[in-house]
């Protein structure tokens, strides 16, 4: 069955525009909630029961609202979280035992865009089968429950406070961050009132940053997707370290104190290596098609085994499962250690990164001084709905001849995205100028093939 809703992140859009409007957000919540209130053999009288949590946009105020009526009319009670990170509202539904938890948020997009994207009871992303059970039921009429059927909803007001708890317990107790200087920016998004207390609780002197959303700048010149704001307020601060998360918080990007940056890959690959030294790497290491080949090549070098998924943290968690790993995540800062969640948080994961440099007594940069990145370039190249680039013979043979250009030292990888119509072409080679070139070359050949 062709998905007309869901992507590779639940369902997302543009406010106002289909499917992010006020009447389908609110049948997705009936959809839902018939098919989870199926699925579920609960004693009579009883409710299935959703955890609601929302980033700081704007549109969230109404798109809760109308989840909320949805659910209710489904005779789903609602847990209300208010603004969470998105790795929050995976906790929360385990810990309360719900049948599943719902999150309101377009993760490090515009403010403009907003999206719905679910938990199982277990925290992880739903199976694909009840994705496609969900899509089906949108398509049947409503039908209201009797008024004595009808879900309830309370607000969990110590929410915030049990997620923070929950961080730190990733960190061990008979550690501390005493004595760092910790720059934590919070992208105007989820964490703004959480990422800070658990570092600040943890030891660290912490200035927080980006914690003053107003439902417009989430992500705006800030976060994991702009860390330039980061490198700028550490060397300001002459801080040790910097954290950048964004919208919803399963995004970790770290800057050191000279205000060089960290992305995903290295921050995985100081996990990994940390974990590996101390024993405590149980088996190898999940990256993604997009992975640097400098990351592979160096834990090779330690004997770390490695496999490549697809693009996207769904798949980097399933072939975690398939191989009975622990440990994985992409460049762009989603970052999974199943032992210590059930999904990316970007809080957890700096908490990894600093338990590793704390023990080694290591900076960044030394700790990684034996990985070394190959030039990559990845350009959005915008297309039409439905462009097959694998059919396109002009496409093609571009791509061929760009590979025969890197002389078999690079990659050359062409994806359409799952959240945007955008075609995402990345090269990879030891020679950065030919690593452009290439980027360049293939990136208008899409252009005039998709025009």
């Amino acid at each position: 069955m062709t998905r007309k809703y869901f992507g590779t992140d639940g369902v997302r859009g543009k406010v106002g525009e289909a499917p992010i409007t006020p009447d389908f957000v609110m049948r997705l919540g009936y959809a839902a909630g018939r098919v989870l209130a199926s699925q579920e053999k609960l004693p009579p009288g009883e409710h299935p029961a959703v955890v609601i949590g929302k980033d700081t946009r704007i549109s969230g105020y109404m798109l809760e609202s109308a989840l909320q009526a949805g659910l209710s009319a489904a005779g789903v009670d609602v847990l209300l979280l208010g603004p969470m990170p998105t790795p929050a509202v995976a906790y929360l539904t385990r810990a309360l035992r719900a049948q599943a938890g719902i999150v309101i948020s377009a993760s490090h997009n515009p403010f403009d865009d907003n999206g719905i994207k679910f938990f199982s009871s277990a925290g992880t992303k739903l199976p694909d089968r009840t994705e496609r059970a969900i899509e089906q039921a949108l398509d049947e009429p409503m039908q209201t429950m009797s008024s004595a059927r009808l879900g309830k909803a309370r607000r969990i007001n110590d929410a915030a406070g049990r997620y923070i708890e929950f961080c730190k317990s990733a960190f061990p107790t008979e550690l501390d961050l005493r004595g760092m200087k910790l720059v934590v920016d919070c992208a105007h998004g989820a964490t703004y009132h959480v990422a800070p207390p658990v570092f600040h609780e943890l030891g660290a002197e912490v200035i927080a940053t980006g914690n003053q959303p107003d439902g417009l700048n989430i992500n705006h010149e800030c976060g994991a997707t702009s860390p330039q704001a980061l490198q700028d307020a550490v060397r300001q601060h002459q801080a040790d370290l910097g954290i950048a998360l964004d919208g919803d918080g399963d995004r970790l990007i770290m800057v050191d104190g000279s205000g060089e940056l960290f992305d995903g890959d290295q921050l995985l690959y100081v996990i990994a290596k940390y974990r590996h030294k101390h024993g405590l790497l149980k088996g190898g290491v999940v990256g993604t098609q997009m992975t640097n080949l400098g990351m592979e090549h160096a834990l090779e070098k330690l004997k770390i085994p490695f496999a490549r998924a697809k693009v996207g943290d769904r798949h980097v968690l399933e072939m975690l499962k398939e191989h009975g790993w622990q440990v994985g995540g992409e460049g762009s800062g989603h970052i999974l250690c199943l032992d210590r969640h059930s999904t990316g948080d970007g809080i957890i994961s700096a908490l990894q990164v600093l338990l590793a440099l704390r023990v080694a007594k290591s900076t960044l940069g030394e700790f990684t001084h034996d990985l070394t990145l190959y030039p990559q370039m990845l350009i959005n190249v915008p297309v039409v709905k439905g462009f097959n680039f694998r059919e396109n013979v002009r496409v093609q043979a571009k791509l061929a001849e760009a590979e025969n250009g890197l002389d078999g030292a690079g990659r050359v990888l062409l994806r359409a995205s799952g959240t945007e119509p955008v075609l995402r072409v990345m090269v990879e080679g030891k020679s950065g100028q030919k690593v452009r070139h290439w980027a360049e070359e293939i990136a208008e050949t899409v252009r005039q093939a998709a025009g």
